[in-house]
This record gives C-alpha cells, structure tokens and sequence, in this order.
C-alpha cells in the first residue's frame, strides 16, 4: 500500500519491496597512474585559466616552475589543438573557448545526474532515509532524482514533482545561495513571500543568510510531522547548484538524531559537487547546535 504524504512530494511506502543493491554501481578505487605529459598539460590550462593577462612561454616556466624547453612542446600541441592561442604582438597565450564549448556539451542537470546517483544511493543506505535531488526551474522548485531508503517503511519523492520553493528546506536552501541581485528579483515575484509579515520577511532573510554561511537547512516540515533536512550542491560562482534533501520519517531510528547527521548528508553532498568537477564553497555545518 502506498500512502500519499502531506509534505511536499512525499509519500509514505509500506511495501517491503526489494532495495536495489549497489554492486552495479560501486567501483573499487583504481591505482593511480602518473602521466607527466599529461600532467604537464594539465598544469599549463590551469596556469592559464588563473593568470588575469596572457602568459609568455617565460612567464609560465617560472610559474609552473619548468624549463620553457619542457614546456614549448606541450604549449605546441594544445595551441593546434585549439585550447590555446597567442597574442598577434605579444606572442602571449591565453585560453580559448574551447574547453568552455566541451563543457556545454552536456546540460547542467545530466551532469548533476551522473554525478550525484552512486551518492544518493549510498546515502540512503548510510542513514536508512530516503534522499532527493532538487534545483530551482524559473519560479518552482523541482525533484530531479530521488533514492529511496532500503527500510520497509519509508518516505518517497515522486521525481518531477515541482512546489513552491520557499516552503520546503531545500528551496530555501538553493534561495539563499542565488546571487544578491537574483535573490531580490526571486523574492519580489514570489507568492510565498508576498504573502508575509515584515516580521516573517526579516526572519527570512536572516534564515537564508546563515544558510549561506553552513550551506544546510534542518526544519520542521511546514505540511507534514517531522523535520526535513537539505544541503547544498554545486558551487554558485559556476551557475551550477542544487540542494540534496532528506526528508525524516517520525518514529523511525534517527527521531532525534537529525542534527547529528547533518554533517553526514554534507558529505554526500560534497561528494556530487566534487564530481561536478566543482570546489565545494561552504563549510560542514556544526552537528551539535
């Protein structure tokens, strides 16, 4: 029997249904195999990526701190290559778009997908709670992809489901890391803030600013009984976010402990934004507050 939940895109499964395994997916570590080439190369983009004018072969063996004969080679390959190009006068290098136009091959959710499913699994398995993933689609918060708790009893996320962000922890959490300019625009069109108090506007702000600051939010559910956990994803600086949730069953094994597992969830979540390719930008957040 399936039950529909009160809070958002929740529902509540008594069916003992067999939790899929994890073997498919899970990969032992590989030996780590040392390439200079490559690394070179590797050493050179990044170099260039982070230097704010162009770069003489000079100025990059200095950097990088290699001979130029090391490095004129390298440089050779990737300017036919397109990754690089000099400066008509200068002869400086700087980067292309090349690697910008790679990474829009693939659109920022099938990115998150890949990167985050052998993490919600394993999540949901770590702490016996079914966990979601949700990003912000114009106005709405949206369920990307969900992974269930492998108990009989359990909350659900119907992925595709979409609510309205400000009242679910997770879009407040992808909220409070919009950009200051973006946040003000979201909020000034957003009937769920429209319809507060000053009182309640003021204690949203300062709810979405230390947000930002421990990159989770732990709260009552505002449509059902329980709390609803969910940490950040992504890095806002890349324009790639998202918001990990675990929505808490009442009664279950972890009543009481959801605090306590906050740094658990964040490392999950840190896991899918180093998959991304991406630095995480906030902080685990306290477990004892």
């Amino acid at each position: 029997m399936k039950m529909q939940a009160t809070a958002p895109f929740e529902t509540v499964d008594h069916n003992a249904l067999p939790h899929a395994t994890l073997g498919a997916m899970k990969t032992n570590k590989e030996t780590r195999y040392f390439v200079p080439a490559l690394e070179k190369g590797l050493d050179i983009l990044e170099a260039l990526a982070s230097a704010q004018m162009p770069q003489s072969l000079t100025d990059l063996a200095r950097n990088l701190q290699r001979t130029p004969s090391e490095l004129f080679r390298m440089l050779d390959a990737l300017e036919r290559r397109a990754y690089i190009s000099r400066e008509p006068v200068s002869e400086a290098y700087h980067l292309t778009l090349k690697l910008f136009e790679l990474a829009h091959t693939h659109s920022p959710v099938d990115q998150l997908l890949k990167a985050a499913l052998i993490p919600m699994y394993e999540l949901a398995e770590a702490i016996r709670e079914s966990c979601h993933l949700c990003v912000l689609n114009g106005s709405m918060l949206v369920v990307i992809a969900q992974a269930e708790s492998p108990e009989p009893v359990r909350l659900s996320v119907e992925v595709g489901d979409r609510v309205p962000p400000l009242r679910t922890a997770s879009g407040r959490v992808l909220t409070a890391f919009l950009q200051p300019a973006a946040q003000k625009y979201f909020l000034a069109g957003d009937p769920t803030y429209k319809a507060m108090r000053r009182t309640e506007r003021v204690a949203l702000v300062t709810e979405l600013h230390r947000i930002r600051q421990e990159g989770y939010l732990l709260a009552t559910s505002t449509r059902r009984t329980g709390l609803d956990a969910s940490c950040f994803v992504g890095n806002p600086e890349m324009g790639i976010v998202a918001a990990l949730g675990v929505p808490f069953l009442p009664g279950s094994a972890n009543d009481g402990k959801e605090r306590k597992l906050i740094p658990t969830i964040q490392s999950y979540a840190e896991q899918i934004t180093r998959a991304l390719g991406l630095t995480p930008t906030v902080t685990k957040g306290p477990a004892g507050r």
